[in-house]
């Protein structure tokens, strides 16, 4: 069955919701929802993409959001790509590269040089994923924190 990438609309708020709650689930369904809502907003810098399967069963999304700035980055503002998920079945059947190249096209049209991304030090299913998909490792760092 073929799938189709496109960047998310009004109508899709439902199902990014559902697809953001698999992916981070410290937060709640409503929770998304208004996160959606600040992403769909005139001014926003951040969008969202979705995979759907015979043209309306979502299988996966990526959000970017333009930064004005990212560790690894030459450019600023610099599109970062904030998250990508795919349903545990299309996992490992392009559909992941099917989203950031639909990524990858829009930001070339808008006059972008590159696209950033990051991922955690021990999540090495990740790290292969982003090399499959044409990104290079930049830096690795490990962030502290004091409480005053």
């Amino acid at each position: 069955m073929p799938v189709i990438v496109r960047r998310m609309g009004e109508a899709d708020r439902s199902s990014w919701a559902r697809m953001r709650h698999q992916m981070w689930d410290s937060l709640s369904i409503q929770e998304h929802m208004d996160d959606i809502a600040k992403m769909c907003a005139p001014a926003s810098k951040r969008r969202g993409y979705i995979a759907v399967r015979d043209g309306e069963r979502p299988v996966g999304f990526a959000e970017v959001h333009i930064r004005e700035y990212a560790n690894g980055c030459t450019a600023q503002p610099v599109p970062f790509l904030e998250g990508i998920w795919v349903e545990p079945e299309y996992r490992r059947h392009d559909v992941g590269r099917m989203l950031v190249n639909e990524i990858r096209h829009d930001l070339i049209a808008e006059g972008f040089k590159e696209l950033c991304s990051d991922a955690h030090v021990e999540n090495t299913i990740s790290h292969r994923a982003h090399e499959k998909w044409g990104f290079d490792e930049t830096d690795r760092v490990v962030y502290f924190r004091k409480t005053l």
